[in-house]
């Protein structure tokens, strides 16, 4: 989420914010959250203390006066990111590169996971785990059994370890992976790992992990880094596409090989109450510079929000929006849900896979 990755710093995956699907590849999101839900949510994203944003130029709106200033609300939409300001950070199941070679059935059992998974379906695993309370064991294995035909996997045999991140996703992704695997002839099992610096490595040696599910360009990033130095540019981007094409080679560098991303990412995306959102006339973020253009819009978020380029000033400048203030919360959790609810602020950064997301 935010310029060079989406999440806090290695606490759920080491990024800060990162970004949204290539057109066609994932379903646009429009989802209603609750009334103010639980947050467990750990990602950065972007805002600076006491900052606030001036317009770059306005988005030709119908708007007037205070037209888009806040409208409280219990219920939030996520405006959608036509123009893919944030990067394609889609789950993608990454290997050991001798693991994949010596297991020709390994890849195949992941891909099907990818086809099969959706943003929607994060949004539901992560509500079932961390609002119901159910195990990340149970709801991967609802998850796998109603969406993947595991009779036709390619079968393979012996050992394999899947690691998680310490965070509620990634702890349901490693078990849906697992599942898969063993349904595909692989002993598999899961085990929970640190930050991306310590597994990352592990996963590259392949002694104590195997599989890991990754998200796209925050791994792509990281790479480059790893290959090209700490102050490498990133080369991650909206297109799905143009990031596995820029994965590709790293991969081959750190002895890594990465299956098909699939539909479902985690990333940053903006949200409105759905009073504001019917009173406008908006669903995606276009649409709301169209509206908006008056500069009544109040942005909420966390500190690094006015500084980084996947926040206000990306949505200056690649969606020509305009801020009349920006007020400093938190990285999508409860605060800024909260500010957003009660009229505080128009918009506000959150989460697309955060379980609050869902709904009842």
């Amino acid at each position: 989420m935010c310029g060079a990755g989406h999440l806090p710093p290695d606490t759920r995956r080491g990024r800060l914010p990162h970004g949204t699907q290539k057109a066609g590849l994932m379903r646009r999101i429009s989802r209603v959250i609750p009334p103010v839900a639980l947050a467990a949510v750990l990602l950065t994203a972007c805002g600076e203390s006491g900052s606030s944003g001036t317009g770059g130029g306005g988005g030709g709106g119908t708007a007037s006066g205070d037209a888009c200033a806040p409208v409280a609300g219990d219920q939030l939409v996520v405006l959608e990111d036509d123009q893919q300001l944030q990067n394609a950070d889609n789950v993608v199941p990454a290997v050991n590169a001798a693991t994949a070679a010596a297991n020709p059935a390994l890849l195949p059992a992941l891909d099907a996971v990818s086809a099969a998974l959706t943003t929607e379906d994060l949004i539901d695993m992560n509500a079932a785990v961390d609002l119901e309370r159910r195990s990340a064991e149970e709801v991967a294995a609802e998850w796998v059994e109603a969406n993947v035909d595991t009779s036709g996997l390619e079968q393979g045999s012996g050992p394999i370890v899947v690691g998680g991140a310490n965070f509620t996703e990634s702890t349901i992704l490693a078990n849906v992976y697992a599942d898969v695997l063993q349904a595909a002839g692989f002993d598999a099992s899961v085990t929970e790992v640190g930050n991306r610096e310590l597994y990352l490595p592990a996963l590259q040696s392949g002694a104590d992990i195997q599989v890991f599910p990754e998200y796209l360009a925050t791994v792509t990033d990281f790479l480059n880094r790893q290959v090209n130095g700490a102050d490498a540019e990133g080369v991650a981007s909206g297109d799905v596409q143009e990031t596995v094409t820029a994965l590709q080679p790293l991969a081959e560098q750190a002895g890594l090989v990465f299956g098909e991303p699939s539909e479902a990412a985690d990333q940053n995306a903006f949200a409105v109450t759905e009073t504001f959102a019917d009173q406008v006339g908006v669903s995606t973020l276009s649409e709301l510079a169209d509206a908006c253009g008056d500069g009544s819009l109040v942005l909420g978020g966390p500190a690094e929000c006015p500084e980084r380029p996947q926040c206000q000033p990306g949505l200056e400048e690649t969606y020509g929006l305009q801020f009349a203030d920006f007020r400093e919360l938190d990285a999508g959790g409860p605060l800024t849900k909260s500010a957003i609810q009660q009229g505080e602020v128009s918009i506000g950064l959150v989460f697309s896979s955060d379980g609050a997301l869902a709904q009842g």
